[in-house]
């Protein structure tokens, strides 16, 4: 069983990585390997690859909306065009890959085509933020009954919870991302706390988070993590210094391995999630919490007031909250000043 089927049957544990690798490949084919081996060595669960043919995807007069300065094409269509020569028998020949380095094989469909041709690759279905009001293309994927992870990017609630309403299946089989629809996203536009308006809104449904902000030390992706995403997908590359409109804002393997290595510590530091005593704190309860202790000299046969006692460390002898059984019992003989009442010295 694939990794990312057993992250929708909860049998997988440890946070889930995949690799948005996209088309950052360029049409070939040796890219797309080491974009496959780079994800593996640096601990990713599963790669993305994108499949679309710019025809079905934009129009002609579709204008640019990303950093001219980094993509400098001013066409959707164009640029598109550029990337979509990989058909049906490339992504066999890397799901193939993937499964010899056991990483999950993922794939975005864009088109009613592709979905059907890709449909016997997959066990996971991802539908993108560009088609959250594809009415007709998100029911087309639900029929494939299979799992569906459902970005969010650019959405109002009101056209998530709708989208949501167009997938017939069981709510196990669905997840949504929080995304923010941005190349590269800012920090302060991250919005992380929309994760938690997602958790509150869809209580039984699995939330990942899908990230564009620049790598730099991955802490916007840990966070993510930490406040309940199963998934993070983050846009990987195999050098972010090539040109183009992806590379510079995605992750490489030494950014996964370092992420990974952030989920290992935050895994341990989160530790118990029930509230309970380990093992490290048991010296401590005794020795650094208090005992009733004898505040002055307590003679024989006295009968004990309050003012005779007082609350001193170490733990090791009567608690505090016992304070009303020991007041009024006379004592059985002298006990010392800072000695630890015992309620064997009692009458």
């Amino acid at each position: 069983m694939s990794n990312i089927k057993k992250l929708f049957s909860n049998k997988f544990k440890k946070p889930y990585i995949l690799a948005e690798a996209g088309v950052n490949h360029e049409c070939s084919m040796v890219n797309a390997i080491k974009l496959i081996d780079d994800a593996a060595i640096g601990g990713a669960d599963g790669i993305k690859f994108q499949y679309y043919k710019a025809e079905k995807l934009a129009s002609i007069y579709s204008p640019a909306y990303w950093d001219l300065k980094k993509e400098k094409t001013k066409s959707q269509f164009e640029l598109f065009k550029k990337y979509d020569k990989f058909d049906i028998k490339n992504f066999k020949i890397l799901r193939s890959h993937c499964k010899k380095k056991k990483i999950d094989f993922l794939c975005t469909p864009f088109d009613f085509e592709s979905a059907k041709e890709l449909n016997s690759l997959l066990d996971v279905f991802k539908i993108s933020s560009s088609d959250i009001t594809n009415k007709p293309f998100i029911q087309y994927i639900s029929k494939f009954n299979k799992p569906i992870i459902l970005s969010t990017g650019a959405s109002s609630m009101k056209e998530i919870k709708r989208a949501f309403s167009w997938i017939s299946l069981p709510k196990e089989k669905i997840m949504l991302l929080h995304c923010i629809l941005s190349y590269p996203t800012k920090d302060k536009d991250a919005n992380l706390g929309m994760i938690s308006d997602l958790k509150l809104k869809f209580p039984k449904i699995k939330i990942g988070y899908s990230d564009h902000t620049e790598p730099r030390n991955m802490i916007v992706t840990n966070l993510a993590f930490n406040l309940g995403c199963v998934l993070v997908e983050k846009h990987f590359t195999f050098n972010k210094k090539l040109r183009g409109n992806d590379h510079y804002h995605s992750a490489d393997k030494k950014d996964l391995k370092k992420l990974r290595n952030y989920l290992k510590l935050t895994k341990v530091i989160l530790g118990q999630m029930k509230k309970k005593v380990i093992n490290s704190e048991k010296k401590s309860r005794i020795y650094a919490r208090r005992s009733i202790v004898a505040n002055n000299l307590i003679k024989k046969n006295k009968k004990i007031s309050k003012k005779d006692l007082t609350f001193k460390r170490p733990g090791t002898g009567i608690e505090p909250f016992h304070l009303e059984k020991i007041i009024g019992k006379l004592a059985k003989k002298d006990i010392q000043k800072d000695t630890l009442i015992k309620f064997k010295d009692l009458i």
